[in-house]
């Protein structure tokens, strides 16, 4: 769709952290002009990879209003604004605006919500009094509320509801949502290049956290249809794409991410440091990508 809002690389944006894990908003220019520099056409601030449910109000809030003004219109800002009451969705939503942002990503109702259509969508048109596009994120093993094709048709109907991010990491029912013919953002690490071929209009992408230039040339190709190169690209990022799904995400880019060259410190508590073990393995999955980003930079 030539005027969906978000397309190409969306970056979910890891948050700094300081030695004593606090938000380190003093690194978070050098840490967003480096992506801006690699060519991400997005960003998505308070990003579940950077640790949305283990900000404060106060802290997302800060964090946004930062990055926004630190991105100054050179790509598209999305915010999570996630919250379990819909009043919190709605305020967090208007704060997103009034810092400039593009639009806003929000998760359906969890921990003991409703979980059915009727139930979702209510949540959703209220939600929608924020003022700005929503992308509706699917991730039912983690919420346990999944967006089904029939319940993207209803909600593209609400006002400002444009599109789903799909994170449930299950290409065939992402195909679903496709072919209704609605907007679909791709949201699983591995699914990325079949998602692309598949006729996902964007992409929503933690793991480009730790090689950013190699993403945006992967997306670039699958843009020009140069498949063979594209696949070519992918084979560099699949090891470590595949692993970090595998479990210990939000770690595991933090984890890559200080390998490559761009760290944001450590996951905060309750989150904390791959172990050694875990921590040769993705070195391993990674490859050349650090000299590959070094070299391109």
């Amino acid at each position: 769709m030539s005027n969906f809002p978000f397309p190409g690389l969306n970056i979910a944006l890891t948050t700094p952290f300081d030695a004593e894990g606090r938000v380190d908003l003093d690194r978070l220019e050098a840490h967003i002009e480096r992506y801006v520099a690699a060519g991400v056409d997005g960003f998505v601030l308070s990003s579940g990879t950077g640790m949305h449910v283990y900000l404060s109000r106060e802290e997302s809030d800060a964090l946004v209003a930062r990055g926004a003004k630190i991105i100054a219109g050179r790509a598209t800002i999305i915010v999570q604004t996630s919250a379990l009451l819909v009043e919190d969705v709605v305020d967090r939503t208007r704060h997103a605006a009034a810092c400039g942002a593009d639009g806003v990503m929000v998760l359906p109702p969890f921990f003991e919500g409703p979980t059915d259509d009727e139930g979702v969508f209510a949540f959703y048109a209220a939600a929608a009094q924020g003022g700005l596009p929503i992308i509706g994120y699917n991730v039912p093993h983690a919420v346990g509320v999944g967006i089904t094709p029939e319940l993207l048709d209803r909600l593209c109907e609400i006002p400002n509801f444009c599109t789903a991010k799909d994170s449930s990491g299950d290409l065939a029912a992402q195909t679903d949502l496709i072919r209704t013919g609605r907007p679909v953002m791709n949201g699983a690490d591995p699914l990325v290049p079949y998602a692309l071929l598949a006729g996902a209009s964007g992409l929503i992408w933690g793991g480009a956290n730790f090689a950013p230039r190699t993403c945006v040339a992967l997306v670039k190709a699958a843009k020009e249809h140069r498949w063979d190169e594209a696949r070519e690209i992918w084979r560099l990022l699949e090891p470590a794409m595949n692993l970090i799904w595998q479990g210990d995400y939000v770690q595991s880019v933090y984890a890559a991410a200080e390998i490559t060259g761009f760290g944001a410190g450590k996951p905060r508590r309750p989150l904390s440091a791959l172990p050694a073990d875990k921590l040769e393995t993705l070195k391993a999955a990674l490859g050349d990508l650090a000299a590959r980003e070094e070299s391109a930079s």
